[in-house]
């Protein structure tokens, strides 16, 4: 997929106007949105996703309009975990609810830089040395099982700071208070920063422990810079919005790391046979980027189903033993 330098500079420039639009559009009116304006505001994203998509499909044939869908889907669902540390760290920081929007838009636009080094690196080192597959592969079955055994979020139940974090409060001067959405103010006349700016290095920075897996992930499923770049682009920029569309639905998707534990898993062991067949291994099939998509939709589909269903009966089990409880003490 060679594609003209014109391109890549237009696709960067669109990526830009849009964020600086939201971006916009927040610091105009910092608040807590709604669940029908966050509803609007993810089906416009995953339009982008869908005409952005339709165009490969269009210009570039079915092979790399299916890995742009194949790797969208997976970073987007992989996102999902990613907002259930989010949650934790906004409780952590007592984020002010009308500055919830800020902290995340800036948090984005740091990962997606940040995801960008790492995507440069990546698609210079597999170029390079192709025994990284055998290593992406591994990598991917062994979170998997992590994934499985922990559950989405982890198993920790509370937001642990990274290095990145520590290494900016031992730094910088941090203000026990917000001020507004403030990076920086006064106490006792020096500049010092505010929580502000630190939860917004925990949410970017965060992201990009996460890009650990998803970034090994999406490779196993195109090796196109540019579609890595902008299926990364379009998962990221909706995650915003997503956070206050199921942030309260989050404890609902009970299934949903044993989902992801399987499509990490089966992106695990399609890189391993694809670096086998390259190596000349006969038995080793090669699996169709079309078989993939069909995968990831349908286990998302089915965890999604089976978590709602899950949730469901827990909720009439539990009205069902109120009730019972209530009958006992009258």
């Amino acid at each position: 997929m060679v594609l003209p330098t014109w391109v890549w500079i237009a696709t960067l420039i669109g990526i830009a106007a849009v964020i600086a639009f939201d971006f916009y559009l927040v610091a105009r009116n910092p608040r807590d949105p709604s669940f029908r304006e966050s509803l609007v505001s993810v089906s416009v994203y995953v339009g982008l996703a869908v005409l952005f998509g339709l165009g490969v499909l269009a210009f570039a044939g079915p092979r790399y309009g299916g890995e742009f869908f194949a790797g969208w889907i997976t970073e987007y669902s992989l996102s999902v975990d990613n907002l259930f540390v989010f949650v934790l760290i906004m409780g952590r920081f007592a984020v002010p609810r009308e500055y919830r929007q800020k902290v995340l838009i800036v948090g984005v636009v740091l990962a997606l830089l940040l995801r960008a080094v790492f995507i440069a690196l990546g698609a210079g080192a597999i170029s390079r040395f192709d025994w990284l597959f055998y290593v992406f592969g591994a990598f991917l079955i062994f979170t998997a099982w992590k994934l499985l055994k922990e559950g989405p979020g982890g198993d920790e139940g509370e937001f642990q700071e990274n290095a990145a974090l520590r290494a900016v409060r031992r730094v910088l001067p941090t203000s026990p208070r917000y001020d507004g959405a403030a990076l920086t103010t006064r106490v006792d006349g020096r500049r010092v920063v505010t929580p502000m700016l630190i939860v917004m290095v925990a949410v970017g920075t965060t992201d990009l422990l996460f890009a650990v897996d998803s970034i090994p992930a999406i490779f196993g499923l195109t090796k196109e810079p540019y579609l890595v770049l902008t299926a990364n682009a379009f998962a990221l920029m909706g995650l915003r919005q997503l956070f206050f569309l199921v942030g309260g639905l989050l404890d609902r998707l009970v299934h949903l790391g044993k989902g992801l534990a399987v499509i990490l898993a089966f992106i695990g062991v399609k890189l391993i046979l694809e670096a086998l067949h390259h190596h000349g291994v006969t038995w080793a099939p090669e699996i169709p980027i079309l078989l993939s998509l069909g995968v990831i939709v349908v286990v998302l589909l089915i965890t999604t189903a089976a978590s709602l269903l899950a949730s469901r009966q827990a909720d009439v089990r539990a009205e069902r033993d109120a009730r019972q409880e209530g009958a006992a003490g009258s």
